[in-house]
């Protein structure tokens, strides 16, 4: 007994070509495409908010214990300080992840959802197909390392690591009574001038990192757009 079919199966070389000419079966793949992507997206947000929550948490729990009481060493702020420098590596590693998917999703909205809505404007980018092909066949990061700092930095571990500045000041200062400052700043053999000077370098070295002006490679940023219209406003 023979098997009749209605066509031929399409040979796997010839799938890609076969969908980009029919408009309904493109039109398909890139809504479930943009999904996809969208669901990624918010996956890695979620991951990004996890790492916040427990910077936040640790930072708490650290401060809670050095302030209650006098004998607690002040130092251990500035363990606070170090865990919540670690958290903001973890957490700009997973934000270059992010803005992966970020930056696709956002090449379906500026040119095929927002051209879809309003065809009478060209989309932002004419080969953005061609962009977001090379980027499926080739996946690369879209910001560096240090781009990924600073903009966590600026959004939430500048305030943190400022709050726990602010304890730790008020840790060898108003909350200790009798030697000067440089004295009470002392960690063991350590001298409290040079731990101050390792503090101030280190605080520093974020700043420097958090406001230094520099070409902005994310993509989609609602601060940039912020900026723009101030500028335009004044």
């Amino acid at each position: 007994m023979s098997e009749n079919t209605d066509h031929d199966p399409i040979p796997e070389d010839d799938l890609g070509d076969e969908i980009a000419s029919d408009v309904s079966e493109t039109s398909s793949v890139l809504g479930d495409a943009y999904r996809g992507e969208l669901d990624r997206e918010t996956t890695w947000r979620g991951r990004l908010d996890q790492t916040t929550t427990w910077a936040v948490t640790v930072m708490a729990a650290i401060l809670t214990w050095a302030f209650s009481s006098p004998d607690n060493p002040h130092y251990v702020i500035l363990v606070g300080v170090l865990a919540v420098a670690t958290f903001l590596l973890i957490e700009a590693r997973r934000y270059r992840d992010y803005d992966v998917y970020r930056s696709r999703v956002r090449l379906f909205q500026e040119n095929l959802l927002a051209d879809a809505l309003d065809p009478t404007r060209s989309p932002e980018h004419e080969d953005w197909r061609t962009e977001l092909s090379d980027d499926y066949r080739n996946p690369t990061m879209k910001i560096t390392m240090l781009e990924a700092v600073a903009n966590r930095l600026r959004r939430i571990y500048l305030a943190l690591v400022t709050v726990l500045l602010l304890a730790w000041l008020f840790r060898i200062t108003a909350f200790v009574d009798g030697p000067g400052v440089f004295e009470t700043a002392s960690v063991g053999t350590l001298p409290g001038v040079v731990v101050i000077a390792i503090v101030a370098a280190f605080y520093g070295a974020v700043l420097a990192i958090a406001l230094w002006p520099r070409e902005r490679k994310a993509k989609g940023e609602f601060r940039e757009q912020e900026v723009g219209d101030w500028k335009d406003a004044n």
